[in-house]
């Protein structure tokens, strides 16, 4: 079954079932309700008069019926009022009265004829007991006027009965499993709505916090310090070289880093698991002596985790060019807060922006870095692999900035790989958008939050 374009699977397929249940229970029930008539119908006959009322009744049955045994009033009596004796209440009920052949009862022992209808007290049961309609007219009574009333046996079989109530009941079933798919789609229905009209509350709330995280990150001086400081020990521990941190997470019972796979944290540093390491404020002070400055490192807070914590990359350790792809608007806070982060941290640095320089979507330099137009290019360098690398190739100092608001055309990808690639001048790239050499790649969403896959986190990114 074909679906509308644009309609999700299984969509269409559900109104479909829904719309085939309906049409085949109004059809069950038309059935039902015909089934019904024809059954009444056929259970009255054409001569019963408006007003009659039901009479139990015992036809005689045919001696080929009966075992070849001839049945008589006292019979009948036992049969279907538990009693002999009482076989004079049938014989008054039926005196006379013209039966189906033509003739009449006249004597309590007289012979019955096989197809005779014969009246029982209402109190008579049994499984020779039926319903009928008396089409006499008046009561029968004895005398010569008497017998002139016919009786047309009405019988309701269980079967049918329990046939009816069946079907009935199965109606019924299948209209409220129905119902029950239709309310459930209505109520689908109904929370899409409700979400969609929420939404616009929901994104100025998520606003209005990315905010309040951005003042808080202006306002918070001894994390950074901290995380600085976290990157000066390890330089410290392991050489000039330094360690291969390439985040840090500052929160108040102390510091967490990542690190690659195959390196190690010294002591007192705990394993967490393959790529991260901890190491608690008590542990932290009593370490001696301020450690020395590790000038190649740019720790940067790239947002807070789903704790609400501090979350740093070190930009010496991209190695080139850092794309942050997904949502436009939040790919652009990201970079933006880069910059100011940069900007704190690392006052004076170089920046230059290329492409369009007057449009809306170029971000702004924050005062602190030092704009200057865009360089001519070196000579290219062969691109940098495509893909993410979890390991850098080389520590690169962060001698300066090449911003882009935008996915890059040939010539400023050309500009690009000049300033940031393997062989060019040294400089870190921040594009909104993607970039086939990025060494790190973040995904942002329209929620204010970045994927960053080589650290395995998401993080909700200030505004």
């Amino acid at each position: 079954m074909n679906e509308a374009p644009g309609a999700a699977p299984g969509h269409g397929a559900r109104h479909v079932t829904a719309r085939g249940a309906g049409r085949h229970l109004r059809r069950a029930l038309l059935a039902l309700l015909l089934a019904c008539l024809v059954w009444s119908g056929a259970a009255e006959p054409a001569d019963a008069a408006d007003g009659d009322d039901l009479v139990k009744v015992f036809v005689v049955p045919d001696p080929s019926a009966s075992g070849g045994r001839t049945v008589t009033l006292p019979d009948v009596a036992a049969g279907t009022l538990g009693d002999a004796s009482r076989s004079p209440e049938i014989f008054d009920l039926n005196r006379e009265l013209t039966q189906p052949d033509g003739t009449a009862l006249t004597s309590p022992d007289e012979q019955l004829h096989p197809g005779w209808i014969l009246r029982l007290p209402q109190d008579a049961t049994g499984d020779g007991v039926q319903l009928a309609r008396d089409n006499g007219g008046q009561e029968p009574s004895p005398g010569p006027a008497a017998g002139t009333g016919t009786t047309t046996v009405f019988a309701v079989p269980l079967g049918t009965v329990v046939a009816v109530l069946g079907a009935v009941v199965m109606a019924l079933v299948t209209a409220g499993i129905v119902a029950r798919r239709r309310l459930r789609t209505a109520w689908s229905a109904l929370v899409r709505l409700l979400r969609r009209l929420g939404e616009p509350f929901r994104a100025r709330r998520r606003l209005a916090a990315r905010r309040a995280l951005g003042r808080r990150f202006a306002a918070d001086t001894d994390s950074p310090r901290r995380a600085r400081l976290v990157l000066n020990r390890f330089r410290a521990a392991e050489g000039a070289s330094g360690a291969p941190v390439h985040a840090v997470r500052i929160d108040a019972v102390g510091a967490t880093v990542w690190l690659p796979s195959a390196s190690a944290a010294p002591e007192p540093w705990k394993r967490i698991d393959s790529t991260r390491w901890s190491l608690s404020a008590t542990d932290d002070r009593r370490a001696d002596g301020e450690p020395v400055a590790d000038e190649a490192a740019c720790p940067v807070r790239a947002g807070t985790d789903t704790e609400g914590v501090a979350v740093f990359v070190d930009l010496s350790r991209l190695d080139g060019v850092l794309s942050v792809v997904g949502d436009a608007d939040t790919a652009r806070d990201a970079v933006r807060k880069v910059l100011e982060e940069v900007a704190r941290g690392r006052p004076g640095t170089p920046v230059t922006v290329l492409g369009d320089r007057t449009g809306p979507l170029v971000p702004v330099v924050p005062p602190g870095l030092r704009e200057v137009p865009p360089l001519t290019p070196a000579p290219v360098a062969p691109p940098l692999p495509s893909g993410t690398r979890r390991i850098a190739a080389a520590r690169r100092p962060v001698q300066g900035l090449v911003v882009l608001a935008t996915p890059p055309t040939d010539h400023e990808a050309a500009q690009l790989a000049a300033l940031c690639g393997t062989g060019g001048a040294g400089w870190t790239g921040l594009v909104c958008g993607e970039v086939a050499a990025a060494h790190w790649r973040w995904y942002a969403d329209a929620e204010g939050r970045v994927d960053v896959p080589v650290l395995g986190l998401r993080l909700t990114v200030p505004a």
